[in-house]
Parts: structure tokens; C-alpha cells; sequence
């Protein structure tokens, strides 16, 4: 099993979901947990089923979008754990909205929480990753990011940029042993899609070369590849777990 041990990772938007189950999947290889989301009940709860399974992690309220909030957080995170090692950005929004009838601030929080969210928690831990020379930097894109969507496109937008963002800051870093990539999901069983109607969901599902929706467990693994030392080589990649909704 790949193990983590050692290792401190810091998970935004991790009350719920996928974010939730990279938490616990990266707890049981070894690593201590931050866990950070605005709903601070929930972050306590996944906090605590990693103690009680006997792993290490504290909660941390954050809202990704605030600058001041991530700062404080992650000054919280880094004194009641130590130096971040492993950094996962997951806080994420969906709203379905034509563009035609968008405002621009629907448009703005979506931008907040997806990408500039990302920007802030990484500009947070990369100084000291550097220092050390290792650091591993997790962000969690989509698939539409790749394909498009109607009524979707501050999200697609912010998570296109996520993608970017991923590439231009492993040329940055790379060499001084700092890895970034990016995991694309397709549609994942989550709270986030548990509230499409049945109907549009057998017909989405259908339409995959998979025939079914993900299971959060099929990305977190991809995420603990990536947050392990034997992904030492993945520099800027975006791995597809989309069940082939999109390929390449």
C-alpha cells in the first residue's frame, strides 16, 4: 500500500465528497489531515472519523474564496499539524445558469471558490515546499473543463483555468521538487449530483462508455498516486477518471 506516513496533507472542501474521501484515503496511508471547509460542523465530523480510525487531523473553517480566511487557516493548520506537505484543492461550487441570464456575481463566486480558492491555499504552502524541496500540489478539475457543458459556463471556465494553472505552475516549480497535476473527474456518485433527477441521471450514465456514474473511491485513488512519492515524474498532467467521457 502506498503510504504517506510522515507526511502532513491539507484537503479544502473536505466535509463532503470527494474531498472528504481523499481525507480519508490519504489518513489511512499515513498522512495527518487538515481539513478545511466553510461548513466547519462537517469538517469536524470527517475530522473526527479520522481520529477515531487512530489517524491524526484537525479540522480548519475556511472560506477558499476570502484571502484572509485561508491565511488564517492554514497558519492554523501549519501550527496544530506542521508544514503542509501534501496539498489538495478541492473546494468547489456548481450552478447551472445560461449565460444569457448569468450575473456577475454568480460568476464571481464561482471564479472565487474554483480557482482563485486554489491560487490562495497554494500560495499559502508553496513558500515552505520549496524550502523543504518537496511538495506535492493535487487540483481538482473536471471534465467539462475538457468537453464544455451548457448552463455551465463559469464552471467550466474556472476549472479550464484550474487545468492551466496546474501547467504553468509545474513549470515553475518543478525542479525544485515541488510536483502540481490536476485530476479530471467525470460525474461522481457525491451530495453534489445527488440531487439530479433519476430520469437525467440513467440517461447521462447511459450515454458513458462505463454505462454508470463514479464512486468517490475511484478518484481518490488517482489522488494518492499523485500525492506519493512514486509519482515523482507526473509534471503538469491532468489524469482523465471520467469513465471515458472523455479520453486522451
Amino acid at each position: 500500500m502506498t503510504s504517506l506516513s510522515g507526511r502532513v496533507a491539507a484537503v479544502t472542501g473536505a466535509a463532503s465528497g470527494i474531498g472528504r474521501g481523499i481525507a480519508l484515503r490519504f489518513a489511512a496511508a499515513g498522512a495527518a489531515l487538515a481539513v478545511l471547509d466553510r461548513d466547519e460542523a462537517g469538517a469536524e465530523r470527517v475530522a473526527g472519523e479520522i481520529a477515531a480510525a487512530g489517524g491524526r487531523a484537525a479540522a480548519f473553517a475556511c472560506d477558499i474564496a476570502d484571502e484572509a480566511s485561508v491565511a488564517s487557516a492554514f497558519a492554523a493548520a501549519d501550527s496544530a499539524l506542521g508544514p503542509v506537505d501534501i496539498l489538495v484543492n478541492n473546494a468547489g461550487v456548481l450552478r447551472d445558469t445560461p449565460i444569457a441570464e448569468m450575473t456577475a456575481g454568480e460568476w464571481d463566486r464561482v471564479m472565487g471558490v474554483n480557482l482563485r480558492g486554489a491560487f490562495l491555499a497554494t500560495q499559502a504552502v508553496l513558500p515552505g515546499m520549496r524550502a523543504r524541496g518537496h511538495g506535492r500540489i493535487i487540483n481538482i478539475a473536471s471534465q467539462l473543463a475538457l468537453k464544455g457543458a451548457p448552463l455551465l459556463a463559469h464552471y467550466v471556465a474556472s476549472k479550464a483555468g484550474l487545468i492551466g494553472f496546474t501547467r504553468a505552475l509545474a513549470l515553475e516549480v518543478a525542479r525544485e521538487g515541488v510536483t502540481v497535476n490536476a485530476i479530471a473527474p467525470g460525474i461522481i456518485e457525491t451530495p453534489m449530483s445527488a440531487g439530479v433527477p433519476p430520469d437525467i441521471k440513467a440517461r447521462v450514465a447511459g450515454a458513458l462508455p462505463i454505462g454508470r456514474f463514479g464512486r468517490v473511491d475511484e478518484i481518490t485513488g488517482a489522488a494518492l498516486l499523485l500525492a506519493s512519492d512514486e509519482a515523482s515524474y507526473f509534471i503538469g498532467a491532468t489524469l482523465n477518471v471520467s469513465g471515458g467521457d472523455v479520453m486522451g
